[in-house]
C-alpha cells in the first residue's frame, strides 16, 4: 500500500516525506549517523508554520515550512 500525508494551511503544502528528510538532514548535520536513528517524531503546527522533530527522545528541532 502507498500513502501519502500532506498538511496544507494558508496555501502552503508540505508533505510528510520532505518534512522527515529534513530532520535526517539535521541530524547529519551535528555528526550523527542516519542508521543511529531509532525514533523520529513529528508535531506539526501550522499556525507557527513549523514542524517540530524530537530524534531518539533526546535530539531536538525545529524545520520551517
Amino acid at each position: 500500500m502507498k500513502t501519502a500525508l500532506y498538511v496544507e494551511y494558508a496555501g502552503k503544502q508540505t508533505e510528510d516525506k520532505a518534512l522527515v528528510a529534513a530532520a535526517k538532514e539535521l541530524w547529519v548535520a551535528e555528526g550523527n549517523k542516519v542508521k543511529d536513528i531509532k525514533t523520529l517524531n513529528l508535531y506539526i503546527k501550522p499556525e507557527e508554520n513549523a514542524a517540530y522533530y524530537v530524534i531518539n527522545d533526546d535530539f531536538s528541532g525545529k524545520i520551517e515550512l
